[in-house]
Formats: C-alpha cells, structure tokens, sequence
C-alpha cells in the first residue's frame, strides 16, 4: 500500500481574549455590540481558512492563564492577536510576555479606548505590540488575522 500523502500544516495564528470577552453579546452592548465570543470566534475561522491558515482562540479571566498562553503562542503559532481587556491598563507582566516572545503581535480593542474615560487612555501593552486596531468592534479582529495571515505568506 503506497504512503498517504499529507497536508503540511497549515500556519497557525493564536487569538488570546481576555478578561469579561467571555461575555460579549450580553455585557454593554452599546460599547461592544451584540456579537457573541462564539460568533467572533466562528467568524475568525472562516476568516482563517479563506486566508490559508489555522487560528486557535482562547479566552481567560485570569491574567496568569495568559502569560502561560502568550508563551505556548510562541511555541505553536507565527503570530498572535491579543484583546488583554482591562489588563491593557494595569499589567506591566502581560507587556513584558508580549516583548519577550518572537512573534508578532497585534493588540485588538473592540472600542475606542480614547473614546472613553481616562483611565482607559493609557495601554502598557501596546508598545509591546507591533499595531493596534482599535474603535472597530469586532472587525478589528478580522483585519488583525487577516494583517498576520498576509505577513505570513510574504
């Protein structure tokens, strides 16, 4: 019997969401609108296999869960997308793991956060990024991937 022929692997992005994201579609949807984790997640998979690669996407409350996951990012993908929530504005430790790893990375806001109170205008995890997308809702997930899938395949 001849060998199977395989499929190389296809490039992987991983898409981290953090803290209450869990709770999209119900918490304020008049700031992060009506679509559902599950949905942005589906949509990204679409958007993923039109592109030629493979997203993993993982969302966690806790910020130690995604420093372990920023990590095993660098292990398993070329790139990832990060919506750190809240984070964004407290963790110094979520900004070193994003500079510490060699991938890129792009940071996601759902909202404008310049557009809101101004506690939120200050992002210790952007610098450690290389783009933001901002202010788009949900699409700004989509331009991410689609930004990496692009890089990956140049």
């Amino acid at each position: 019997m001849p060998p199977k022929e395989t499929q190389p692997a296809r490039p992987t992005i991983t898409v981290l969401h953090g803290p209450n994201l869990h709770r999209l579609g119900a918490r304020e949807p008049s700031i992060y609108g009506t679509t559902t984790l599950a949905e942005l997640d589906a949509r990204l998979a679409d958007v993923a296999g039109a592109c030629g690669i493979s997203v993993v996407c993982r969302q966690s409350n806790h910020e130690g869960q995604l420093l372990d996951w920023i990590y095993e990012a660098e292990a398993r993908s070329r790139g990832l997308v990060i919506n750190p929530g809240a984070y964004t504005h407290t963790s110094l430790a979520l900004a070193d793991a994003l500079r510490a790893v060699a991938i890129p990375v792009i940071e996601v806001h759902l909202s404008n956060l310049y557009a809101r109170d101004p506690a939120r205008h200050v992002s210790h995890t952007a610098a450690a990024c290389r783009g933001v997308v901002m202010g788009l809702g949900t699409e700004g997930y989509v331009l991410a991937l689609r930004y990496l899938a692009d890089e990956l395949c140049s």
